[in-house]
């Protein structure tokens, strides 16, 4: 079996990264707080945003991807303060509000995102840089204590 662009691997995480959020605010409509998929969603949206900023964004973000990669990264500033947020809440209606700003943030970002950066991991990354890519996208971990370049605002 051919492996799958990597354009397919980045657009398969978001569609993980949604259906987690989707399962937590399912149960949290049934009435319970699922803590440990809410942290584990939360922990593969930030682990996706260091793999696009650490090894994606880099070495496409020069020439015609370069206002692209620029709105991206400021995009990934605000879903970054909206899991901070998310992080801190505990009250049900609290947590559902923070998730449902977080769903419209992904729906707006990745709209952009699938079509206009990830065909660039197939066609616009030198094999080494692909390579690394690839590895991360299977079994990469962030470093501890990474936050992305616009966390701060």
């Amino acid at each position: 079996m051919a492996e799958q662009p990597l354009s397919a691997a980045l657009e398969h995480e978001h569609q993980e990264i949604d259906a987690g959020i989707a399962a937590f605010l399912a149960k949290l409509d049934g009435g319970t707080v699922d803590t440990d998929l809410l942290s584990a969603t939360v922990t593969a949206l930030r682990r996706h945003i260091y793999l696009e900023e650490q090894i994606l964004f880099p070495p496409i973000s020069k020439g015609a991807q370069m206002m692209s990669v620029f709105g991206m990264i400021r995009g990934h500033g605000e879903i970054w303060r909206t899991l901070d947020v998310l992080e801190t809440q505990a009250d049900s209606a609290a947590l559902r509000d923070s998730c449902d700003t977080l769903l419209r943030l992904l729906a707006d970002h990745n709209k952009v995102e699938e079509p206009v950066i990830y065909p660039a991991a197939d066609t616009g990354l030198d094999p080494q840089t692909a390579a690394q890519l690839a590895d991360f996208l299977a079994d990469g971990v962030m470093p501890a204590g990474w936050v992305c370049a616009k966390a701060a605002g």
